[in-house]
């Protein structure tokens, strides 16, 4: 059990590719919401959900975006402002591969950083990653003009370890974890790796 950290689900985005909420989505007999709260819950004593508006059937804790605020920033910075954590673990709602195994081993890198976000595929992954709520100052000033940011910009702003492949493989062999889905093919190819064992 991480002892010190709140898992936050972000599930507030439009879904706009996929064309339907993800969140909701029925993947292999539960909602993905659902999968990776389940995924989590031996690690975690508080997993809460951020999401734009209510979700009447989501029986998790539930804390809305800013209005004034839009993409994963927005919940980002509503589950730091709610969390009652040193830290939190940021997750996306689409990513039904999150491997309790590799988020026990990130949280363990955190000592002397402000966030730990993994590599993959040569890219920043923030949205499977950890980060503490001593700078959710620099997330609030980042935030206050109104203006559209983005999430480097707010890892710019911070001292964050990156974590590269190689490390991560060593808990998640095929780095599943960061297989998201993000359109229709997406879901599919998700689903035919479920049923094959993969």
């Amino acid at each position: 059990m991480i002892e010190d950290c709140t898992a936050l689900i972000l599930a507030g985005g439009e879904s706009r590719r996929m064309g339907k909420d993800k969140a909701n989505l029925s993947f292999a007999g539960s909602t993905l919401l659902e999968r990776i709260a389940l995924e989590l819950s031996p690690l975690f004593h508080e997993i809460i959900v951020s999401t734009r508006a209510p979700r009447p059937d989501c029986p998790l804790p539930q804390v809305l975006d800013h209005p004034e605020h839009h993409g994963p920033l927005a919940g980002l910075l509503a589950g730091l402002e709610h969390a009652g954590t040193s830290w939190i673990f940021a997750v996306a709602c689409d990513m039904p591969f999150i491997s309790a195994p590799l988020v026990e081993y990130l949280s363990m890198l955190r000592e002397g950083h402000d966030a730990v976000v993994p590599i993959a595929s040569n890219h920043p992954q923030p949205m499977a990653a950890f980060y503490s709520s001593k700078r959710l100052d620099a997330l609030q000033d980042l935030m206050q003009d109104g203006k559209s940011h983005s999430m480097r910009e707010f890892l710019d702003r911070i001292s964050v370890l990156y974590v590269n492949e190689e490390e991560l493989m060593e808990h998640d062999p095929m780095l599943k974890t960061f297989f998201d889905l993000d359109t229709p093919r997406d879901f599919a190819e998700a689903s035919e790796m479920t049923k094959a064992g993969k």
